[in-house]
Parts: structure tokens; C-alpha cells; sequence
């Protein structure tokens, strides 16, 4: 469904801009959060695939009178509309009453503005939406719901009530101001028709974290210091979720309620069901008609099999709420679906598996991949679980699983209790994180040991050419860019650079095998201040993010470049190009912290034998620059803020 905005003529370019990023920050995946032109409101078919419409703040009132009749009809069968910083005039019989004084007055239009007129045959009650208040300047109110919450402030254009009720019928008061002595009505809703309405008259839809809220904030006496600003910024979404939920929205619940890991899904793609039996064979599992108790290096698996009631899932969510210590985290649970069963998406609300299935599908097509004949394609076998440890020290560290499960194996997470960074790093697994790890198998004829220091500049490319195409950013994923050894940053539109994932690659040697474990984070839909690929959506893009298609496309788009890598015998050469082209770090100075004294180098490049970073001492114009100085990825830091590269530690 589609949460609409109004991007008519007369709405003021920030106030869209305002609303689209706070709805998508709300509403992304559930909905799709886009602009709607006056045109296209009028002449499209669009009310039917319409969850909300929202008419930001504006500077005049509405140029096309016709549009007032299609919103009236819209609501009045069933629709939902938000209307932000409007004028609000609601009116019931009594009130209306030519007999009295008051009545007269209020049919009267002293400004000659057509509103929207909004009338609810139930209720008696005609409400009438006068858009363009935008003049008035702008300030910070106390705002409180009518549910306790404490007070908090928010954006509000001038001083005078906007909402109008007359009579004792007809609108409800949603929230108040808490800064007035009238307690003047801060945001107020109704039923009209089958649908219904919520106006608020302060800017809603305004964060507190950018202006015109922050000069206001630094003004404010007392001060308001940056935790109390986080904290309001909180309860303001909190608000504009409540007012979604009223709409009849459903928000996603973008944080699994479980402080414990749930359970695994072991999965394949429906078309090849064998694929998990397969998976059961080598783990020399029979039969699940009990389940199956396996102990290995790190952790104990027991294996059960799917049912039709899901209850080993529905058991565990349930007993996963409370607080246990990390000690107690076992066994892990898998649930395998064989037969080509796959859990529908109310057992997995946060990523459809059925629907990434079908993605990987167009993708694999779209990039023309081909699985071996005897075997699968990367990502066609997929173990996920909603709260898990790690998905790289599950396959990492638990030598029996990672020798034996046939490869490739996809372990996916909406979220992670203790995710593994570089280095020994905790990766933070924050809601909206889209966050994996993948098993490769592969002998030493085909990849020489030497050459594995490139899988992670490879799938580092490979995110980053994914991000760029049209199921992922489009045109705008050419902000996102490779950070010297293996991270992902997003070079925003004022040029600031902002670490938006991370790449950690494991390895371990067998029998002329290496067993290859890359784990990934990517920030997906992740809200302020966190740095996310939503943030990265203009507010009047059609461009719709979604873990699912980004995930696949990944996989597909790294299956393609792994294949021409194998070929190669693990040559970089094919794409050191394209590599150079997406990093940051071409004829960049640094300072050299290694060495003492420390040193200004300038960098050259990557070694194409072991994967080094190439550096070149600056000459200080007395003595000769010198020879190349090497750095090896595993041993050093890339500080690109500072421009400096020291010792890990």
C-alpha cells in the first residue's frame, strides 16, 4: 500500500521534504511512502492502492478547486488523511444554525478560500481544511496527547489555534498544548464516511534534529541540552506514530521484542526443494519425526522440523522476552523446512523469505547467473533467524557445522546479541540493520591461499555495485563507496562521509579446501543518527528500499563477480578498475602513523600479488621521496576522518 504526499504547488519544499522523511523513518517496509502531484491526484487511479494521504504544510490554499470533491470522495469510502499546519474548521448542526448569531457568522468565508470540505453523515459534522498557513513564523510548543505522555515540544507556525471546534460534537481532541493557558488544541481527529481523519496544527512531521527546530532549541532558555533534544526527538515520533495507528496504519515493529536468540529457519528456494535435504544428509540427520540433538565446537544445535502451527517458533518467542544470561543460550534451535515449505511472512515479520526468494529469482535472471549443474546459487539456501548471536560465529566457530553443511550457505539476521566485527569488534546490530554472513567452499586450485586477501575488497565491490542499481538506490548509489580494507561509506550530498556497513571474512583450511565465511552489515532503514541507504532517498523519490531485494541483489551481484574471480584463479586484475573507480583513497594524503617518525604518504593503489595498500612517501622537497611503503589490511587502521593509518589494535 501507498502512503501519499501531497506535492502540489502549494507546499512549501521543506514541509515535503519534512514529511516524506519522517513517514519513510515510520512506515518503511509496510508501505511505500512517496509524492503525489495535483495532476496526478486528479487524473490517476490512485485512491485504491492509498493507505493515508497527507497534506504537509503549504503556503496558499488549494489552485485546483476539483481536488477538494476527489479527497472528500476518497475519505468519505474509506480512506485515511493527515493534514499538517492547516486550518482546521469543524462544525455541527447546532453550531450551524443560521437562528443564531454564531451560526451566520461561521457560514461565512471573509477570505474567499475553497477548503476542503469534508462532511460525515454520522456524526452530523462538517469539517472544513483551509490549506496555506506557511506565513506565520515559526516556534517551538509544548505539545501533550491525551494519553499521559509527558509534554514535548514541537514546531508550530505562529500563536493562534489553528483547530476550530464548534458544537460538542464531531472532532476528538487528540493532543493539547501544554504551554497556553487555554490549552488550545495541538492535534484533534474524526470519522467521516468510512474513513478517518487526524489534523494536527503544530508541524508534526518537522524533526527536532534539523532546522528550523535546532535554531529554535539553541534559543531556548533554559538551554535544552542534546540528550533532552534526543529524547523529545523520540517522543515526537512516538506521536506521529500514535496519529499513523489511529489512521488505521500499521507501523513495523523495527526491534524484535526478544532478549534471547530465537529460532534458525533452514530454507531453500521453493524450485528446489532437494536442496535441503541435501543439507540434512551431510549433517547425518535421518529423520525428524523427534527432533535432533547435535553438539559441536561453540554451540549445540537441535533440529526440528517445521509444522503446520509453527510451534517450536511460536513457544520460543514467547519465553525469548525474558532477560536469561548469555550462558544459558543454548541449544540453538533450527527449524527445517523441507518440501519446499516456506514460513509465511506473519511467522518472519521482518523479512519475507518467500518474498527474497523471488527477488534473488529476477536478480539471478536479470544478471544471467547459472548455478552448477549438480549444486545451487548463492543465497538459494538461507538459514535466518530474527534474534540470533552471530550469524559469522554460528558457521565461524563451530568446526563440524562449517566443515560438513554444504556450501553456499546464506545465515541471515534482522538482529544480532553479539555480532562480530574486524579485529575483534562488536558490530552493533541497531533495528534496520540488514546484517549476514555467507560460506563458501573452495579448493586451493581454483583460489591459491595467497589470493584470498581479495574476497574482501570483492564483496566489498559487490555491495557497492548492488547498491547502484535500480532495485537498491538507482541513481543515486553513487554515493555509496568502499573504505579502504572493508568498509562501506555513504558520501552524503554535503560531502560528509558516513559509515553505512562493514565486511569480515574468516577462513579456515581443510584437505586442500578453504571454508570462506564473509560476513556483511549494511545499514538499511536505519534512523538518524545512524547512517542508513534510506537516508539516501530524495523525500520526492519513487524509489522504494527493501531488505528483501537489497539482500538478493547482493547475492546475486556478488555470485557473478565470485565466478569471474574463480576463473581468474583469484586474480584482482578484472576489477581493479572498477575498484579504484568506487573507493575513496585515489592520490590521497595521509599521514603515516606506523613509522617513526610519522610520515606523509600519498596513496598509489593495491598490490596485485597480496592485496596491499600502496603508499608514497611525500617529498619534502629536500630529500627524494623514496621507495613504495606496503601495508597490509589486516595490521592496520584507516582513520579517514583524520587522514591517519595506524596499528590495529
Amino acid at each position: 500500500m501507498n502512503v501519499l504526499v501531497f506535492s502540489g504547488p502549494e507546499v512549501l519544499p521543506l514541509s515535503l521534504t519534512q514529511s516524506i522523511t519522517s513517514l519513510r523513518s515510520l512506515l518503511v517496509p509496510n508501505y511505500a511512502v512517496q509524492s503525489i502531484t495535483s495532476q496526478s491526484l486528479l487524473s490517476h487511479p490512485w485512491s485504491d492502492n492509498c493507505a493515508l494521504l497527507v497534506f504537509p504544510s503549504c503556503r496558499n490554499a488549494l489552485s485546483n478547486p476539483n481536488i477538494s470533491d476527489r479527497v472528500e470522495s476518497y475519505i468519505t469510502n474509506g480512506g485515511a488523511i493527515l493534514s499538517i499546519g492547516a486550518r482546521v474548521r469543524c462544525r455541527t448542526p447546532h453550531a450551524n444554525s443560521s437562528r443564531t448569531l454564531e451560526g451566520a457568522m461561521s457560514n461565512i468565508n471573509l477570505t474567499g478560500e475553497r477548503p476542503i470540505r469534508l462532511s460525515s453523515k454520522s456524526s452530523d459534522c462538517t469539517v472544513d481544511v483551509f490549506l496555506g498557513n506557511a506565513d506565520a513564523p515559526s516556534r517551538l510548543a509544548a505539545v501533550r496527547t491525551n494519553d499521559g505522555e509527558p509534554a514535548t515540544p514541537i514546531v508550530r507556525l505562529g500563536s493562534s489555534n489553528l483547530i476550530s471546534v464548534k458544537g460538542d460534537e464531531g472532532l476528538e481532541v487528540v493532543a493539547r498544548y501544554a504551554d497556553v493557558e487555554d490549552a488550545g488544541i495541538a492535534a484533534a481527529g474524526c470519522r467521516i464516511g468510512k474513513g478517518r481523519a487526524v489534523f494536527w496544527d503544530s508541524l508534526i512531521d518537522y524533526t527536532l534534529t534539523a532546522e528550523p527546530a535546532t535554531s529554535l532549541l539553541s534559543n531556548s532558555s533554559p538551554p535544552i541540552s542534546p540528550d533532552e533534544i534526543a529524547a523529545a526527538e523520540e517522543q515526537r515520533k512516538a506521536f506521529l506514530r500514535l496519529t499513523l495507528k489511529r489512521l488505521g496504519l500499521v507501523p513495523p515493529e523495527q526491534k524484535s521484542a526478544a532478549a534471547s536468540p530465537l529460532p534458525q529457519i533452514l530454507t531453500s528456494v521453493p524450485s528446489k526443494a532437494w536442496i535441503v535435504e541435501r543439507i540434512l544428509h551431510a549433517l547425518e540427520i535421518v529423520s525428524l519425526e523427534q527432533s535432533y540433538t547435535s553438539q559441536d565446537s561453540n554451540d549445540t544445535f537441535e533440529f526440528h522440523a517445521a509444522s503446520e502451527e509453527w510451534k517450536v517458533l511460536q513457544d520460543a518467542r514467547e519465553s525469548a522476552t525474558e532477560q536469561i544470561h548469555p550462558t544459558s543460550w543454548q541449544p540453538k534451535i533450527v527449524v527445517v523446512c523441507k518440501d519446499g515449505v516456506i514460513p509465511p511472512s506473519a511467522r518472519t515479520p521482518l523479512f519475507d523469505i518467500r518474498k527474497f526468494y523471488d527477488e534473488l529469482d529476477a536478480a539471478r535472471r536479470s544478471s544471467k547467473s547459472s548455478a552448477p549443474a549438480d549444486g545451487w546459487g548463492i543465497g538459494e539456501a538461507l538459514l535466518y533467524g530474527e534474534v540470533v548471536t552471530s550469524t559469522q560465529t554460528l558457521l565461524d566457530k563451530n568446526t563440524r557445522l562449517l566443515s560438513t553443511v554444504p556450501a553456499p550457505l546464506l545465515s541471515l539476521a534482522s538482529h544480532q546479541l553479539a555480532g562480530r566485527g574486524r579485529g575483534g569488534n562488536i558490530w552493533l546490530s541497531p533495528a534496520g540493520c540488514l546484517q549476514f554472513s555467507l560460506l563458501l567452499r573452495v579448493s586451493l586450485a581454483q583460489l591459491p591461499a595467497p589470493r584470498l586477501v581479495f574476497v574482501q575488497y570483492l564483496f566489498g565491490l559487490a555491495v557497492v555495485q548492488a547498491c547502484r542499481q535500480d532495485g537498491v538506490l538507482g541513481s543515486e548509489g553513487h554515493q555509496i563507496r568502499l573504505k579502504w580494507p572493508n568498509d562501506i561509506y555513504a558520501v552524503r550530498a554535503d560531502g560528509e562521509k558516513r559509515k553505512v556497513g562493514g565486511i569480515l571474512v574468516n577462513t579456515s583450511f581443510s584437505s586442500g579446501q578453504v571454508e570462506i565465511v564473509i560476513g556483511c552489515g549494511l545499514n538499511v532503514y536505519n534512523p538518524p543518527p545512524i547512517q542508513s541507504l534510506l537516508q539516501l532517498v530524495p523525500a520526492n523519490s519513487d524509489l522504494q528500499l527493501s531488505m528483501e531485494r537489497t539482500a538478493a541483489i547482493i547475492m546475486s551481484t556478488f555470485e557473478t563477480m565470485w565466478e569471474t574471480f574463480l576463473v581468474h584463479k583469484g586474480s584482482f586484475a578484472p576489477f581493479m578498475d572498477l575498484y579504484y573507480d568506487r573507493w575513496l583513497h585515489s592520490d590521497q594524503l595521509v599521514e603515516l602513523t606506523t613509522t617513526t617518525p610519522h610520515q606523509k604518504v600519498r596513496i598509489i593503489g593495491i598490490t596485485g600479488d597480496h592485496g596491499l595498500l600502496r603508499t608514497m612517501p611525500e617529498s619534502d622537497g629536500w630529500s627524494n621521496a623514496g621507495s613504495y611503503i606496503d601495508l597490509q589490511p589486516d595490521g592496520n587502521s584507516f582513520d579517514l576522518m583524520a587522514g591517519l593509518i595506524k596499528t590495529k589494535t
